[in-house]
């Protein structure tokens, strides 16, 4: 029974796949020789069509007593703030990625200063990691996937426009942690939202 429940769920959190990328035959839900879940086979190849999580890199930029924030403008979210980050690419470092989404969404540079906060969001399979950064030069701007960004402190932050619950928990720790002059590196867990929530991203 436990089997069976740990399988659903598995398929609840993975996309389908039809069709093999090395040979274009249809694959097969089963699970491999050696395996312990089910994945997408090729029964013509056999090649293992293995589905992982994806990272999301992120900074929250420091410049004196503010941080920034960047307004989506893109969907999910579109309109609401949140700290620039984005996924992973492929042949990135995390700390590299989350320096590219930050001069992407707000056009800026950042010195990193460590790994800050790690959310695993099992039910949409993905791994979301923020760095302490400061912001060089103070210049920062709006980028193609931003509507605005600016730098506020803890007394403007529009915590009720905040896009996603990860971003909401990072700035919170972070204000907290400042008054205590300790910021230790947190891992959390984010549990599904009720229906008509934003889905952390």
């Amino acid at each position: 029974m436990a089997a069976k429940r740990s399988a659903r769920r598995q398929r609840r959190y993975t996309a389908a796949v039809n069709y093999c990328s090395a040979c274009g035959k249809p694959v097969a839900r089963k699970v491999p020789p050696g395996d312990d879940r089910e994945r997408f086979v090729c029964g013509h190849c056999g090649v293992i069509h293995y589905q992982n999580p994806k990272v999301v890199a992120g900074c929250l930029p420091i410049c004196g007593d503010r941080v920034l924030l960047c307004q989506r403008g893109i969907e999910p979210r579109k309109g609401y703030w949140t700290l620039p980050a984005g996924f992973l690419e492929a042949g990135e470092t995390i700390a590299a990625g989350a320096e590219r989404e930050t001069r992407e969404e707000a056009l800026a540079q950042v010195s990193i200063i460590g790994l800050y906060t790690v959310f695993n969001v099992p039910h949409i399979s993905q791994v979301h990691m923020f760095f302490r950064a400061t912001l060089d030069s103070g210049q920062f701007g709006v980028g193609a996937e931003s509507l605005d960004a600016r730098l506020v402190a803890e007394r403007d932050v529009p915590w009720d426009e905040l896009a996603f619950p990860v971003v909401s928990r990072t700035l919170a720790h972070y204000f907290r942690d400042r008054g205590e002059g300790h910021f230790p590196v947190r891992v959390e867990d984010v549990p599904p939202l009720r229906q008509g929530k934003p889905a952390p991203g």
